[in-house]
């Protein structure tokens, strides 16, 4: 029996989910969490087989989640559910831990697929993340403006275009406004842009926003 924890902010998608994995008597779905810290409540006082990980839930953002489930729990699958396409968070995700990466759009389609590969031990990804991956690596090779940004930059970034002022990203990461306002120079630098503007138009083209 394959103990499964579902993380996701939302009651319907998670119970979408539930249906879906209903159909396999081996899948057991143990509980739901819909915030990083009930996550991390569960995984520390429970034992799971998998975690479904959506990658945008409130409070604590989604890499941080994944990064600290793999150092308190290093040997727990944690498969990532998210509803952006695969070129914004695949190889991030991949690179922090998780056996696999689906988008919510496609995961009634391969979920108990991926679920079973995972299961036996391997990793879950899709041509395009391994040739994403494949490039990650090639030192010559093109990258994205943002695909520069380090995860924490990244995240950060994703706030400052979804409208939030430094304050409010700071109290969200539990940092202080003069490190966002660093992060938020480091970002500018690398996106080679020089207002929030710019980083707002950037996001608005490469469909960042939930």
């Amino acid at each position: 029996m394959i103990r499964i924890l579902i993380a996701d902010d939302h009651p319907l998608f998670r119970e979408g989910l539930r249906r879906i994995l209903a159909g396999c008597p081996d899948f057991n779905v143990a509980d739901e969490a819909s915030n990083g810290q009930e996550v991390f409540e569960k995984v520390w006082n429970n034992e799971y087989d998998m975690v479904l990980l959506d990658i945008a839930m409130p409070g604590t953002p989604g890499l941080e989640v994944l990064k600290r489930l793999k150092i308190e729990k290093p040997k727990l699958p944690v498969l990532v559910l998210s509803m952006y396409p695969e070129e914004q968070y695949a190889v991030r995700v991949i690179k922090a831990g998780a056996s696999g990466y689906l988008t919510k759009e496609s995961a009634s389609e391969e979920l108990i697929t991926a679920i079973r590969r995972i299961s036996g031990g391997r990793k879950y990804i899709t041509s395009s993340i391994a040739e994403r991956l494949a490039d990650d690596v090639e030192p010559t090779a093109e990258k994205p403006l943002h695909d520069t940004l380090s995860d924490r930059e990244f995240e950060v970034y994703r706030m400052i275009a979804a409208g939030k002022t430094t304050t409010q990203i700071a109290e969200e990461l539990f940092l202080s406004v003069k490190t966002i306002s660093t992060y938020r120079s480091r970002i500018l630098e690398k996106m080679k842009m020089k207002t929030n503007a710019e980083l707002i138009h950037y996001a608005i083209k490469h469909n960042m926003f939930d």
